[in-house]
């Protein structure tokens, strides 16, 4: 019972760790395509190299981190196919989050709360900050459906998107158009206007999805 015990244990810290590596990630703390060094990472998040080996093979499980064997860990920089699956996951669930929400639930306190920070942001023109405030948001709309694993869920595909973000060069056209729409989004929630919050989250991940790939396939053949 003993030895079961301190498995879990390592495994909960192996979660955890993970974890914390995946919020960092979301906040764009990490860039795409960057090397891992083992001894900083493990400084940093205060966790020996052994288990962060075991929080690397599961983030790359999870198509956050790439291994090449004799060169070591990068942050994995996602290619237009991957785009394609990321914004096709993000309509399911977030379009059955918008239709599952109910009047007066808290994760629409603070959706109003992070669309009006992404504001304040823009204002300042810190658009890292704004791209961090827009993940949160969404983070935060997946919250009305109540299900941890469904968050759970989202938070890879999060991560995964930040990673594309991070990849192009001009963030002020990415970010600019959806802080508004953020908004009235929460706007139409509040009035339990569903259909109306269903069809403009729709037209929006539409619109993204088009305005990210068409950024990827322009940075990437300049790159070339």
């Amino acid at each position: 019972m003993k030895e079961k015990n301190i498995e879990n244990d390592d495994r909960s810290l192996v979660e955890t760790a993970a974890a914390r590596i995946r919020d960092f990630l979301i906040a764009g703390e990490f860039e795409p395509g960057q090397k891992l060094s083992e001894n900083t990472v493990a400084a940093q998040f205060g966790i020996s190299r052994n288990t962060l080996r075991e929080v690397f093979r599961l983030l790359t499980s999870q198509r956050l981190l790439n291994y090449f064997p004799n060169r070591g860990v990068f942050v994995a920089a996602p290619d237009e196919g991957a785009v394609i699956d990321i914004y096709r996951v993000c309509s399911v669930i977030q379009i059955g989050a918008v239709q599952a929400a109910t009047k007066g639930h808290p994760a629409m306190a603070k959706m109003r709360l992070l669309a009006e920070n992404g504001r304040q942001f823009s204002r300042t023109g810190d658009w890292r900050q704004v791209g961090t405030k827009n993940m949160e948001f969404h983070r935060a709309m997946v919250e009305l459906c109540d299900s941890p694993r469904l968050s759970a869920c989202f938070d890879l595909v999060l991560a995964e998107l930040r990673l594309v973000f991070g990849q192009l060069k001009d963030v002020v056209h990415l970010h600019e158009p959806y802080v508004e729409s953020n908004a009235s989004l929460i706007a139409a929630l509040e009035e339990s206007d569903i259909p109306i919050a269903a069809s403009q989250l729709e037209m929006y991940l539409m619109r993204s999805e088009k305005a990210v790939l068409g950024a990827l396939h322009r940075d990437r053949s300049g790159r070339s």
